[in-house]
């Protein structure tokens, strides 16, 4: 099972969930080894997705290098991580990955358009070797052993709206793309008001997002699936979980879990090497998982 990259370059542009701003992206192959690396062209700052580089989790996981940043890496990364792609070069010129319609399916159309190409080197995985957990109170993230891997989420908000929802998954690019990838972000309409006041927040919109006042949803073609909060809350584990660096084989639960309960997690596998192993699988067992990412 060989390492893939992209088989080419493809730019877009969307603007910026917090400023507002038009912010261009592209995604541009690189090769073995290299895994996934991000760019600001505007100030020059090269970091690598992984949990020592994140500086912030508490609205979008955010990297950087302790002077300049990027934000909202998880819809992106989601959809890399769900392709395949184990080396790319993700070049922004501002500090923020655009935030499209709200979901991974704008990023999804892209790496179509990108294709895929494999490299020589053999990829790596990460497998689970046993339970690691992170709580705080009621709310977990959880990864046990698994050789097929599966993401099970659970929420609750007193909101008529929404109320408790949960959503199981059986991960596989497929079923990423006709699950999981078009599950927009979501807030509530009060909450938009206070960011704004405080200069974030200015380019959200009923185009990228599932907005809600007290008692109802906003946006006027309503969801695109009766889950579409909890199958989001999949979306963002799913991007935070790659900044591990290789393809992990496990199953991943939680309970109201964050971008913060997810990056402890990263923190905690990495924290005992006995959590963990990083190998390449026999030419059986590649040959059925890499049908995964097909």
């Amino acid at each position: 099972m060989k390492q893939i990259t992209l088989a080419r370059s493809v730019k877009g542009i969307g603007i910026g969930l917090h400023k507002g701003e038009p912010i261009s992206i592209t995604l541009e192959p690189l090769e073995a080894n290299s895994g996934i690396v991000f760019y600001r062209s505007d100030v020059g700052m090269l970091v690598k997705a992984e949990p020592a580089s994140v500086v912030n989790t508490q609205m979008a996981t955010v990297i950087g290098n302790g002077t300049h940043f990027i934000s909202t890496i998880e819809h992106l990364l989601s959809s890399v991580y769900s392709y395949g792609i184990d080396n790319i070069r993700i070049v922004l010129d501002g500090a923020e990955v655009p935030i499209m319609d709200g979901s991974g399916a704008s990023f999804c159309m892209m790496l179509d358009e990108a294709g895929k190409r494999k490299l020589s080197a053999t990829k790596k995985l990460l497998i689970i070797k046993k339970e690691v957990e992170v709580i705080d109170g009621k709310k977990f993230a959880r990864v046990t052993p698994s050789l097929k891997p599966t993401y099970h989420f659970q929420i609750e908000f007193a909101h008529p709206a929404i109320g408790k929802q949960e959503y199981s998954f059986e991960f596989s690019k497929k079923n990423f793309i006709e699950e999981i990838a078009r599950a927009r972000t979501f807030g509530f309409l009060k909450d938009v008001q206070m960011l704004r006041s405080r200069g974030l927040a200015l380019g959200g919109s009923l185009d990228n997002a599932v907005v809600l006042d007290e008692t109802k949803i906003l946006n006027p073609e309503g969801l695109r699936f009766s889950t579409e909060f909890v199958r989001h809350k999949i979306l963002d584990a799913i991007g935070d979980l790659a900044l591990l660096g290789a393809p992990f084989v496990g199953d991943y639960t939680s309970y109201a879990g964050s971008h913060n309960l997810n990056h402890e997690l990263t923190k905690a596998i990495f924290s005992d090497p006995s959590n963990y192993e990083i190998k390449t699988l026999s030419h059986e067992n590649a040959h059925e998982f890499e049908k995964v990412f097909a």
